[in-house]
């Protein structure tokens, strides 16, 4: 199976912007919130890169990963795999649970469903 090289374009573009926020940016809104959102989106278009399956499914999934993530920052997770010092584990998997975080999930895939309905309509119209 080939990747899809427009989600697979898409998921470079929003890893490039991610980076730059997390460098250029220590705190506020666009960081701590924007941040989560777009990280949801990107992770949806990683996995339509390579999976073919229905646009809501995916999302869902990806959701779920989401959630299941911060809700683990409830716990001391990152100790259990001997990772609490480690600045990428920190910083991609998180260490404090948030529920903005949560909110911010749900929009980006909220964002996802909605722009996927409309170009599957404009496709088959």
């Amino acid at each position: 199976m080939r990747p899809n090289k427009t989600y697979l374009i898409i998921t470079l573009l929003l890893f490039l912007i991610e980076a730059l926020i997390a460098i250029f940016l220590k705190s506020g809104f666009i960081r701590h919130t924007f941040g989560d959102f777009l990280c949801v989106i990107l992770l949806y278009c990683f996995f339509k890169s390579f999976i073919e399956g229905h646009h809501f499914k995916i999302a869902i999934s990806v959701l779920i990963l989401s959630f299941s993530i911060e809700f683990l920052q409830l716990t001391n997770y990152l100790e259990l795999f001997n990772l609490q010092d480690n600045h990428l584990a920190n910083l991609i998997l998180g260490s404090t649970f948030n529920a903005s975080d949560l909110l911010a999930y749900t929009l980006g895939i909220i964002t996802v469903i909605i722009f996927e309905y409309k170009i599957y309509k404009l496709w088959i119209t």
